[in-house]
């Protein structure tokens, strides 16, 4: 009686820990994409060595399920819509009137030319759903308290990234740091966040500076300007007409 005692107070922390990882992601990811549905307004910079360009653009997405964003700046790129619909994923160029069907081999790739990838935008893999989850340690980021959390990709999961490590402020659960490891261990991109504002029912940080691994001196920085969550989203609203006609 006292082995078997003995083993499952070996085995049953593990679970334990895991489930309680589990449950800090998922915190944090409601908190960021509400626990049903988001509207978000957001401006991105994309800062090179002799350029800088910026993109305003709208999203609706409904948490771990589908999501459309609309560019509304500048007049060269407004009106261009992206649209994950199911496991399906498309673009809509109004130019030249032609709707495509994004391959998922594209979603590493970068959004409209900056270190924001069609991953990040489309949100095709759910850090809850195509990872494990353990908590492998206790920083400071920012001045926040945080779980540091290391996320490894299922197997056979449709995801981008073969880790992910995520630091998670333990008063208030904001995603303040998350990095990105390919299938070889390699480190591809940091995402770090700042400047601490209240939204609709919660407070997030605003501000997200994405840098990649092997272009330190690359960057993009995405600002939030209005997000609401929990709002109501037509069943008609995720279609490939509306892509065409939403605004």
């Amino acid at each position: 009686m006292k082995k078997v005692i003995l083993i499952i107070g070996i085995f049953l922390p593990l679970s334990v820990f895991a489930q309680e990882a589990k449950e800090i992601v998922t915190k944090a990811e409601n908190l960021l994409k509400g626990e049903k549905t988001s509207y978000s307004e957001m401006s991105m910079q994309i800062v090179r060595p002799k350029y800088t360009r910026t993109l305003e653009f709208k999203s609706w997405a409904e948490t771990y399920g589908n999501s459309m964003t609309l560019i509304t700046a500048p007049a060269k790129e407004k009106g261009q819509s992206f649209m994950k619909m199911g496991n399906n994923m498309w673009s809509w160029n109004p130019t030249i009137q032609r709707l495509i069907k994004m391959p998922p081999s594209m979603m590493s790739q970068g959004w409209m030319g900056s270190d924001f990838t069609n991953d990040d935008v489309l949100k095709e893999s759910s850090l809850v759903r195509d990872f494990t989850h353990k908590i492998v340690g206790n920083e400071i980021v920012s001045g926040e308290q945080c779980y540091k959390i290391e996320l490894m990709a299922i197997e056979n999961a449709d995801v981008v990234w073969d880790k992910v490590l995520i630091w998670i402020s333990k008063n208030d659960y904001f995603e303040m740091k998350m990095e990105f490891y390919d299938e070889d261990g390699e480190l591809v991109k940091t995402h770090t966040s700042d400047d601490i504002k209240t939204f609709d029912d919660r407070k997030l940080p605003s501000v997200m500076t994405i840098i990649p691994a092997d272009q330190p001196q690359n960057k993009t920085i995405v600002t939030i300007k209005n997000i609401k969550f929990n709002v109501a989203i037509n069943g008609n609203f995720f279609s490939q007409q509306n892509m065409k006609v939403v605004k």
